[in-house]
């Protein structure tokens, strides 16, 4: 009858140790983009693993791994314009965690789903409603990147309060109820028709301006000729067209001959 060889007691030490590594995993690999939180008995510690693989005592110590990558959040939030109208804004946000803060943000808040519930998407709307109201409804329409500015400033204070930095903000789409919209496009309606209507009559100012001037210029012309037909022209006009016959004027009596000087003080007599 054989007996059963045991093993060595170093190799049983080996099998042991081997045994202790694989259950109790004491190595730990943080990817790229995020960060370690490292926790001794549940307890938050100053410590944070950067990506690698990292040792920790198994059992006293836990990791929680958080994100520190740009992520976007989107959301859509209502609020009131400075002159009541509601204002309905969809916003999309880009942020990520401080890396440098993630053990403060895994104690204070919690994981990343946490943090959007808890912290972003109130921040974007209580902004949003600070900032609009503000602003009238034209004014938001006009003043697109000073709101959009001021947006930004406000969040950026506001989130970095609670270790979150952000990266862009984008206002998507703002629009207005359907009742405002149609009284814009009313108001633009109505200017356009009252711009064209002061157009024309701009136009036939100007054109009963340009028949005023034809007029008064013919006047004048009118008047310098006459006042230019002084007897002397008139005589040497009237001696530059004779071709050397005197007139012949028949009357009742007899023929008679036209005296020049008549000639001359004639068309004096029919301008007068």
């Amino acid at each position: 009858m054989t007996k059963k060889r045991s093993l060595p007691s170093y190799q049983v030490l080996i099998l042991f140790f081997l045994l202790s590594l694989i259950l109790l995993n004491p190595f730990v690999i943080i990817e790229a983009g995020k960060r370690g939180v490292v926790m001794k008995f549940g307890e938050v510690q100053d410590q944070r693993l950067n990506e690698g693989l990292h040792l920790i005592i198994p059992i006293i110590n836990t990791v929680e791994k958080l994100t520190v990558r740009i992520q976007k959040q989107d959301i859509s939030a209502e609020a009131s314009s400075k002159d009541l109208q509601e204002v309905f804004t969809d916003v999309a946000l880009n942020w990520h965690i401080i890396p440098a803060e993630v053990n403060k943000i895994y104690q204070e808040i919690g994981v990343e789903e946490q943090v959007i519930e808890r912290i972003i998407n109130p921040a974007i709307e209580e902004v949003l409603k600070a900032v609009m109201a503000k602003y009238t409804a034209e004014e938001i329409i006009t003043e697109r990147e000073e709101v959009k500015a001021q947006v930004d400033n406000l969040l950026q204070t506001r989130l970095s309060n609670y270790h979150i930095q952000v990266d862009d903000l984008s206002l998507v789409h703002v629009h207005f109820s359907e009742r405002f919209m149609e009284a814009v496009e009313a108001k633009q309606i109505a200017e356009q028709e009252a711009k064209k209507a002061g157009f024309t009559v701009i136009k036939a100012q100007k054109e009963a301006e340009v028949m005023v001037n034809l007029a008064q210029g013919e006047a004048r012309s009118q008047m310098l000729l006459q006042e230019s037909l002084t007897p002397e022209i008139l005589k040497k006009q009237a001696i530059d067209k004779w071709n050397g016959n005197l007139p012949i004027v028949i009357s009742n009596d007899a023929l008679q001959l036209l005296d020049m000087e008549d000639l001359i003080k004639a068309p004096q007599t029919f301008s007068k």
